[in-house]
């Protein structure tokens, strides 16, 4: 039971990360530091969307619109660490 536990862990870090890195990237994109028509961030960037968007879709829809700002990841993150801090204090040891 202790590897299944440290294995939803590390998918939940490695899912955190994934959010982290798409923010990032769409800040990058949006203030022209990278080029989205080069193929590597290309690839990059569509792989981080289809993994990050089904999560931030839904939270989107239920956030008020901010005027151009966008807080689902962290609102995405911060149900993450939930997550975590749940798992970590139920999961029978």
């Amino acid at each position: 039971m202790q590897s299944l536990y440290q294995l939803l862990q590390m998918v939940l870090t490695l899912y955190s990360w994934m959010v982290i890195a798409s923010a990032i990237l769409s800040w990058l994109i949006a203030f022209r530091v990278v080029n989205p028509h080069n193929q590597a961030v290309y690839i990059v960037g569509d792989f981080l969307y289809r993994v990050t968007e089904p999560a931030l879709r839904p939270i989107r829809r239920l956030l008020p619109h901010l005027g151009g700002i966008d807080i689902s990841p962290l609102v995405l993150l911060l149900l993450l660490f939930f997550l975590q801090n749940l798992l970590a204090e139920y999961w029978p040891r």
